[in-house]
């Protein structure tokens, strides 16, 4: 009982009079207004919300500034309607069947409705040896691009049913090439979604009832998720009519919403409940959880927009527009948690315990079996740190064999059309059929490029004809498989004349990957300092923000370990039901490097901002450390134990991204939560002891004071 006394009487000592503990009473006394407000812009925003995909574009995936993007505007001023987007439709029917009836009033038919589009500007039938296979049994129909990328990705969307609807008995139509992947990823993608969002709503009401243990505690997280998904959502289809954004945009966003609802949730009734505990009342209890925990919100929001910061560093637009949505998410969820969620609070009162449902193990402020823990990391930091270290270096160390590439067709599931239509190009034309090269030349330099092109080990020996239009000359070339393609782009772009242009879609992924790898030490870079800085500012000691963000790092390296056996060597394709790709998809470590990183500092200010508040009370290191773990460790696990559920219910069905998502998100924050925060840290902080809390004067200079209402920065460490 001590114990728990000690608690409540450091509960009660931290209701300093910040700044945001005066916001959190003024949201108590003024709970009627912000209810309504709140509920205005829940139903204004709310009511666009369900729309915002029909609002976002499809496409985005390319290297601003690449080659492969000069070719493409090269071609869509020389040769119009020509590019990589132009809508690609196979048409399969039996060996010599070209000249049959059945293939010539299905080709006229294809081309009869791709003129309806007002996105296709025209049509190019069949040619003869160029678009049609040698056994005469496949042709191939072009509907030329007269839209942006984005609008030839809606325009697939809108075509492709009506187009696979012309098959009959003996032929087979289907419409592939980027756009129609693009627009079939899309769909699975956002289908995918939908279910593991179905799915997830009832787990984490069940794992919510199991950490609060009352109906009313479990729903308040339920509230700022959807207030933060409405928000999101309205925000994001009013955005997508003034400008591009991708439609990743929305799913992450969503994801997001749920994530940091939870947590910021979790621990801000956690805190009110163990002030409620400590006698407060409600009012009272408002303001000293917004003065502690809610500063942690704070910073914790702060960093995760920081680490979003980080990603607009890339030049692809779907990674400056994806960022919009999740910072909209996050920026709703964080002005519901600090306005919102401490008005509701401050009305409920002790009815926030009602509706109790008997379970044992619900989350309370403090955590006796954590408290142990903690002690016994303090007796004997090394094996455990040792350990810890071990284990995450050993799933790490996959992450040295780790090969990306851009996602195909063949990633979709089987019943996409774009993926059965790549197949029957495949087999019609050559593995590298869909992988076709576009090199644009002046007239002088035509010869030569072809000789090149002839020359190539890589390149089939049937390289299309020259055409020339406008002073340009369009070669195209097919690579022998898809596999080397990007290899023979490399080559082929150091051996063509000086001012040759390489496109096509094999070259716009090979660009696109190029960019996303010699980006990626830049966002790590921004996003750790960042992250560096915050943390510094709260917690205005250089030493443990230095170490928790070094510790993130490792976390993320085991996850991508864990990433490259499951997604390129399929370690558990027989148990998981899926064939892994070969590679983890290109954009993975950029992207989701900032999302793990954003991710880890809610468990990091949680843990270290309640451990440094006792340590500035009692300057005593290993109090501290056990007070910081008994009050946060349940909550930590908690939390991650929610964000884990909801992040494999990503994985469990679509194409390949979203389950790289999930698995890689999940594995993430589940070792984080872990091996890191409730493990590692602590081992850390015992090995610093009270150099963990050092500031040198200098740097206390320099650093804004933004940190925690505890007493006064330390200066040379103290004894503990």
């Amino acid at each position: 009982m001590r114990h728990a006394a000690v608690a409540r009487h450091d509960e009660t000592a931290t209701a300093a009079p910040t700044w945001l503990g005066r916001l959190g009473g003024w949201a108590a006394d003024h709970r009627r207004p912000i209810a309504i407000v709140w509920c205005a812009i829940a139903v204004a925003l709310g009511a666009f919300a369900p729309f915002a995909d029909h609002a976002l574009s499809g496409a985005g995936w390319e290297a601003e500034g690449s080659q492969s993007v000069a070719a493409r505007h090269t071609l869509e001023s020389s040769f119009p309607g020509r590019d990589s987007y132009a809508l690609t439709v196979v048409v399969a029917g039996p060996r010599g069947g070209l000249g049959g009836p059945a293939m010539r009033r299905t080709l006229a038919r294809v081309a009869a409705v791709l003129h309806t589009d007002p996105a296709v500007s025209g049509v190019l039938g069949p040619r003869a040896g160029v678009t049609t296979s040698r056994d005469d049994g496949t042709a191939v129909v072009v509907g030329s691009a007269g839209a942006p990328p984005d609008g030839m990705v809606a325009a697939a969307g809108r075509l492709k049913a009506r187009l696979s609807a012309l098959s009959t008995p003996g032929v087979t139509v289907r419409l592939t090439g980027p756009a129609a992947m693009w627009s079939d990823f899309n769909a699975d993608n956002k289908a995918a979604m939908l279910r593991s969002e179905m799915l997830s709503w009832p787990l984490t009401l069940a794992l919510l009832l199991v950490a609060f243990g009352t109906l009313v505690a479990a729903g308040l997280p339920l509230l700022l998720t959807m207030t933060g998904l409405l928000g999101a959502g309205g925000l994001l289809f009013a955005l997508g009519h003034v400008t591009d954004i991708s439609i990743w945009a929305m799913n992450f966003a969503m994801m997001f919403a749920i994530a940091l609802g939870i947590d910021y949730a979790l621990f801000i009734v956690v805190r009110f409940r163990a002030a409620l505990a400590a006698g407060l009342a409600p009012r009272e209890a408002t303001v000293v959880t917004m003065a502690t925990a809610g500063k942690a919100v704070l910073v914790s929001g702060l960093t995760v927009l920081a680490a979003l910061l980080a990603l607009t560093v890339v030049p692809v637009p779907a990674f400056r527009t994806v960022p919009i949505g999740i910072g909209l998410a996050v920026l709703m969820v964080l002005a519901a948690t600090l306005t919102l969620l401490p008005a509701a609070l401050s009305r409920l009162g002790h009815g926030i315990n009602g509706g109790r449902v008997r379970l044992r193990g619900g989350v309370d402020h403090r955590s006796e079996r954590f408290a142990a823990w903690g002690r016994r990391l303090w007796a004997r930091p090394l094996p455990y740190g040792i350990a810890a270290v071990a284990i995450l270096l050993l799933l790490a160390t996959p992450v040295l064999g780790l090969r990306t590439g851009m996602p195909t067709a063949a990633g979709l599931p089987g019943d996409a059309a774009s993926g059965q239509g790549q197949r029957l190009m495949e087999r019609a034309f050559g593995d590298g059929a869909a992988s076709a090269l576009q090199v644009v030349v002046g007239p002088r330099d035509a010869a030569a490029a072809r000789s090149v092109l002839q020359g190539d080990r890589d390149i089939i020996a049937t390289v299309a004809p020259a055409e020339r239009s406008r002073g340009r000359v369009l070669l195209t070339a097919i690579p022998k498989n898809a596999g080397g393609a990007g290899t023979t782009i490399d080559r082929l772009r150091r051996e063509l004349p000086a001012g040759a242009l390489v496109g096509g879609p094999a070259a716009e992924s090979r660009d696109l990957e190029h960019a996303l790898g010699a980006h990626l030490p830049i966002v790590i870079g921004v996003a750790l300092g960042l992250g560096f800085l915050l943390l510094l500012a709260l917690l205005r000691a250089p030493l443990a923000a230095a170490a928790a963000v070094a510790m993130s790092v490792l976390a993320t390296a085991a996850a991508f370990g864990v990433a490259r056996l499951v997604f390129q060597d399929g370690v558990l394709d027989p148990v998981l039901g899926w064939h892994a790709q070969g590679f983890v998809d290109a954009w993975a470590p950029i992207f989701f490097f900032a999302l793990i990183f954003a991710l880890a500092m809610d468990y990091t200010v949680f843990l270290l901002a309640t451990v440094r508040a006792a340590h500035d009370r009692t300057h005593d290191s290993r109090h501290a450390l056990v007070e910081g773990l008994a009050g946060t460790g349940r909550v930590i696990n908690a939390a991650a134990g929610v964000m884990v559920v909801v992040f494999l219910t990503f994985a469990l069905s679509g194409p390949i991204a979203p389950r790289e998502m999930g698995v890689i998100l999940a594995v993430a924050v589940l070792l984080d939560a872990t091996l890191i925060r409730l493990l590692l840290q602590p081992v850390m902080l015992r090995l610093l002891e009270a150099w963990a809390w050092w500031m040198p004067a200098w740097l206390d200079r320099l650093v804004p004071r933004v940190g925690l209402p505890h007493g006064e920065p330390a200066g040379e460490p103290a004894s503990g």
